[in-house]
């Protein structure tokens, strides 16, 4: 069994005030899956994180009956269960991200769907599981309103996430290592991955470094600061000013990984 740390923090809302986080952390045996809810600017729709939990739920339900079940369609499976048992539409429902890691005798498995990336580290180096299609859209100008957003979820001219659409999760980015090679995976939301995408605080293996010397946390502790040195948003522009945090790592090895910090 490898090492597991976790840390986790809310956020703030659009407001500014704090509130609940809204993402999740599920550990199961054989994998682990974090989840970000998506803020929602419509007050008639459930939360983000009151659709994430009900969908790691669901998700984490399946993987422990099926612990070696396809990823993407387990997670069809969840989709639509919530979907069902909640009477979701598509475009019209909370959603939610999914990083999902599961490791079995002969190989570790990685699926990412929306912006809660994965990180793997061993004898092939370093491979970040990353789904860039949002960010893609954000640069190109395209997610300027509600409106925009909801037309362009989980469609093929837009971004993929897991809401009402069961069929999203065939989009996910996937990723399969042997097992062997394997010596330390990170999950994150994109309230930490943004210290690497866009404030480039560190690499992804310098988060690893930190958070196996001085715990996950003190990631989280290096993304605020930065934040709070920049409260208004001049530097890094961003929706709110510290989003939900959440990291995990997930370490196969008792030592450091050759040829990393």
């Amino acid at each position: 069994m490898p090492e597991i740390a976790i840390a986790e923090r809310a956020g703030v809302g659009a407001d500014g005030h704090p509130r609940p986080t809204e993402d999740h952390v599920v550990v199961l045996d054989n994998a682990v899956l974090v989840l970000d809810g998506a803020t929602s600017s419509d007050p008639s729709q459930p939360p983000g994180g009151w659709y994430a939990e009900r969908l790691a739920r669901h998700l984490g339900d399946g993987l422990r009956a099926a612990p070696e079940a396809d990823l993407a369609e387990a997670l069809t499976r969840a989709i639509g269960e919530v979907s069902t048992e909640n009477q979701l539409l598509p475009r019209q429902s909370p959603s939610s991200t999914v990083a999902a890691v599961r490791w079995l005798d002969d190989r570790v498995d990685a699926l990412v769907l929306a912006d809660s990336p994965v990180a793997g580290f061993g004898g092939f180096g370093v491979d970040v599981v990353s789904d860039d299609r949002l960010a893609r859209l954000r640069r190109r100008g395209l997610l300027q309103t509600g409106a925009d957003v909801r037309r362009r979820r989980n469609a093929h001219d837009g971004f993929w996430v897991a809401e009402a659409e069961p069929g999203a999760a065939a989009h996910a980015v996937r990723r399969s290592w042997p097992r062997a090679d394997v010596e330390a995976v990170l999950l994150a939301s994109d309230g930490v991955s943004i210290g690497v995408d866009q404030y480039e605080l560190f690499g992804w293996p310098e988060v690893l470094a930190i958070a196996r010397t001085d715990g996950p946390d003190a990631v989280l502790d290096a993304v605020r600061t930065a934040e709070k040195q920049d409260p208004d948003g001049d530097r890094w522009p961003r929706p709110k000013r510290h989003d939900d945090q959440a990291l995990v790592l997930v370490d196969f090895t008792s030592g450091g990984i050759q040829g990393l910090p």
